[in-house]
């Protein structure tokens, strides 16, 4: 049974920092890619960042780069988003998806298994 769990949102202010994790089970990350997507109320998902299934490089759209970086830790099966320097910009839903084979496209529709997302706010 494939199973993604993200962890770790909560209240932050701005300009601290945040690490999101994604749990996987029912599959292995050198096999499927790991995408990273926010969803903030009134708005369409949108795609952050991703990790290759095969050499573990990591894609971040430009909007968070700099901010936002990967890592993963297969041991654990476990993908980490770090978000530093959070803007009043970034609070949603964030989730973590399930693709098989390579990381791109990074777009909702092109990940098959989804987590129940974790909810982040940035407030002062």
């Amino acid at each position: 049974q494939v199973q993604l769990v993200e962890s770790g949102g909560g209240l932050v202010q701005p300009g601290r920092s945040l690490r999101l994790s994604c749990a996987v089970s029912g599959f292995r990350l050198d096999v499927y890619a790991i995408g990273w997507f926010r969803q903030a109320p009134g708005k369409e998902r949108e795609a952050l960042a991703c990790i290759s299934n095969s050499d573990n490089s990591t894609y971040v759209m430009d909007f968070v780069k700099g901010r936002f970086t990967l890592s993963r830790d297969d041991a654990k099966n476990t993908v980490f988003l770090t978000m530093d320097a959070l803007e009043v910009e970034d609070p949603g839903v964030y989730y973590c998806a399930g693709k098989y084979g390579t990381s791109w496209p990074l777009t909702p529709a092109e990940y098959n298994f989804w987590g129940q997302g974790t909810q982040v706010t940035v407030s002062s």
